[in-house]
């Protein structure tokens, strides 16, 4: 079984409060993207080990524990048998970008697993694991479109779609921590909800669809600004950072004619459509 694990991003990220909790209330669209990594599921021959992981591609930094689609693995294993598998990741999506490939990865693999069991588990169960793994895993269990709120965990679909533009992803190489991000926040209310802005046509959301963590770490790493802009001088309807960085994306009506010290950082361009993860 050959599944396609989609990036993310988040068309704008709006820092509403600070929780009791210690975390953050957060209104973001998430919305589903075409560069993948890609996952293949076999199924090994009994007395094999239970599972043989192995992966190719942008490397994955060792020295954490098992990995998340090996966390996935064991949290469906342990709810589920599961004969003896091998999982092959091969890995495309920048680490660190704030595109959700790991989230992606666990998510892609619960839902290839269940799969595998004949969808054993329903869509709630598979959820719930899916948030045991990380706060963006829930959103790839889904798919699509959706309007995050919360922490993360409040998922719902909306009308929504940027199918017409072609997307254009650049990634500096910038990893940013969690710590960094939330160090130079300043949470407040909006007006209006982020739905109701996302209505209006795409070439009107500049500096209207924001992502806050902009204002703090642009001026901390100025690239950032620099390839932004660098898009709008390339003709860009809209762009923005997404998540807590380092990744820019770029729509833009027609495939644009980028400078090399822009090309230099494109990770992936095509279609804004959104992906389909089977083979």
């Amino acid at each position: 079984m050959i599944l396609f694990s989609p990036a993310k991003i988040n068309i704008g990220l709006r820092i509403l409060r600070r929780r009791p909790d210690g975390f953050h209330d957060l209104q973001s669209l998430m919305y589903a993207v075409g560069l993948c990594d890609i996952l293949e599921i076999r199924v090994e021959a009994e007395g094999e080990s239970a599972l043989r992981f192995s992966q190719t591609g942008i490397p994955i930094p060792s020295g954490e524990g098992p990995n998340l689609v090996e966390r996935a693995w064991k949290l469906f294993s342990d709810r589920h048998p599961l004969p003896p598998l091998s999982i092959h990741l091969h890995k495309q999506i920048p680490i660190g970008a704030g595109l959700g490939g790991g989230s992606s990865n666990a998510s892609t693999c619960l839902l290839g697993l269940n799969r595998l069991a004949n969808e054993a588990m329903p869509k709630e169960q598979l959820l719930a694991m899916a948030a045991e793994l990380g706060s963006d895993c829930p959103f790839f269990v889904q798919g699509g479109a959706m309007m995050m709120e919360g922490r993360g965990e409040k998922l719902r679909e909306i009308p929504f779609s940027i199918s017409e533009f072609q997307l254009v992803l650049l990634f500096p190489d910038i990893h940013i921590s969690t710590a960094e991000a939330y160090a130079g926040v300043k949470a407040a209310m909006p007006e209006s909800h982020l739905e109701e802005v996302l209505r209006a046509a795409p070439k009107e959301w500049k500096g209207r669809v924001v992502n806050d963590f902009e204002a703090s770490l642009f001026p901390a790493h100025p690239i950032l600004r620099e390839i932004k802009d660098g898009l709008y001088n390339c003709g860009a309807v809209y762009a923005a950072m997404s998540g807590s960085g380092s990744a820019i994306y770029g729509l833009f009506d027609q495939s644009p004619d980028l400078p090399g010290e822009l090309e230099a950082f494109k990770v992936w361009e095509g279609p804004a459509s959104l992906p389909n993860i089977s083979s």
